[in-house]
């Protein structure tokens, strides 16, 4: 799991969800996570499964929900701190798909690697207003405290933009997310392709 991490978000996206999720593709993400809090069921489980499609070559994920991971085939869900519990999903979900987790700090990091997370989503690095109930910025120093004690990969997200993005890599972040940096503007393709630069200008081509 390396380089730009890409979350759907309604709210925020311009375009439409569908046309986001191919515009990260087209700019080679190989990783998207389908997050949606404000639709019914049926209506995630029909947009789930046409992201699914688009999504057929790379890693498809979806956020909390996992009737909607299982009845739409993708590859595995992301758990927030208060979702059920890694182990409980492990069962449900069997061992080939992946389990991320988001934690905020290096305790709970280590919890999520020992009870068999495949990555763990460390958020918020900064301020952000994407997600309301992320909670305070944990900064970059917790993030290298993080990175030096865990062995699975780690997904940085919160308040990350053009300007900061090559101090968070450096710090040990294996990908990045920034979605409203990405989501506010009209040509995602091209902003995506901005981050994954940081990333071969940082530590080589991700």
């Amino acid at each position: 799991m390396k380089g730009f991490y890409f979350i759907t978000d309604s709210r925020l996206s311009r375009n439409g969800i569908s046309s986001d999720v191919r515009n990260a593709v087209k700019a080679g993400v190989k990783v998207v996570q389908y997050r949606e809090k404000n639709k019914s069921s049926r209506e995630m489980f029909r947009e789930a499964k046409v992201l699914r499609r688009i999504c057929k070559n790379i890693t498809f994920l979806v956020n909390d929900r996992i009737d909607i991971t299982l009845a739409c085939g993708a590859d595995g869900v992301h758990l927030g701190q208060y979702d059920l519990s890694l182990p409980v999903v492990r069962k449900l979900l069997g061992g080939k798909k992946i389990i991320g987790v988001t934690v905020h700090n290096l305790k709970e990091a280590l919890i999520a690697q020992k009870q068999g997370a495949d990555y763990l989503g460390v958020s918020p690095i900064f301020s952000t207003g994407t997600k309301l109930d992320a909670g305070k910025p944990i900064g970059i120093d917790k993030l290298k405290e993080i990175s030096k004690r865990v062995r699975i990969p780690i997904v940085a997200l919160g308040g990350i933009n053009l300007k900061n993005a090559k101090k968070v890599i450096k710090s040990g972040a294996d990908s990045i997310c920034a979605i409203s940096a990405v989501l506010s503007k009209l040509d995602v393709y091209g902003e995506i392709l901005k981050f994954r630069k940081a990333f071969v200008d940082t530590s080589g081509c991700r």
